[in-house]
């Protein structure tokens, strides 16, 4: 009868620290994934810090963005891709090690200048100013330069292009930022409902009027 308690006494211990282990161990990994990343970002023919640069985890929407001093710092996790850009020069991209052993990681990112030739111009002036006034107004503008003109100025073109783009460093931040507020500021209410809202209902007028929600064939 010892024997048998002592035998159930060990397996409810041995069952016991299992659960527990168990219990730990998910955390731990969790917490094991996510790596802060940290670094400077220069130019590389003279090693200047380049400010304002994007820091953007690929597809995945957040980012940041360098200080005056090209400094930035950003939580990401292992095995993600992380996309440098800044005007100017050409994107770099570099990829967070999956197997990376702690919690830190830091880079000195260098930029490289994105150089673009433009076809040669030859400016050849007008003799008088009647001449250059009399030869711009007869001047022939192909059609299709018109109808590209108007298209790419139009408001559902801009829309189109706008909803295309990616987010940049600093409108991922600010993105994160105002749902944070929002989800804040309605906690533990039900959000607004905008069927009775009359801003809502002017903006939805107006994107009606303006053919937003017909069909393109």
């Amino acid at each position: 009868m010892r024997q048998l308690v002592f035998s159930l006494f060990i397996t409810c211990s041995l069952l016991w620290n299992l659960s527990a282990q168990g219990q730990t161990k998910a955390p731990d990994i969790y917490r094991d994934s996510v790596v802060q990343l940290y670094g400077v970002i220069m130019t590389a023919d003279s090693l200047k810090a380049i400010p304002f640069a994007s820091v953007v985890v690929n597809k995945k929407g957040r980012g940041t963005i360098t200080n005056n001093d090209g400094v930035f710092s950003i939580a990401v996790n292992k095995g993600e891709q992380i996309v440098f850009s800044c005007i100017g020069f050409k994107d770099r991209t570099i990829s967070i090690p999956a197997s990376l052993e702690g919690n830190q990681y830091s880079v000195i990112q260098l930029m490289v200048n994105d150089t673009n030739f433009l076809p040669a111009t030859i400016l050849k002036p007008r003799p008088t100013r009647a001449q250059f006034e009399r030869d711009f107004v007869n001047a022939k503008v192909d059609e299709d330069m018109y109808e590209t003109a108007r298209k790419n100025t139009s408001a559902s073109q801009k829309r189109i292009i706008l909803s295309s783009l990616p987010y940049d460093g600093k409108e991922a931040v600010g993105a994160s930022l105002n749902q944070q507020a929002s989800k804040y500021y309605y906690s533990g209410q039900l959000p607004p409902m905008n069927i009775l809202n009359p801003a809502a209902w002017k903006s939805f007028i107006n994107s009606w009027k303006r053919g937003d929600y017909k069909s393109k064939r």
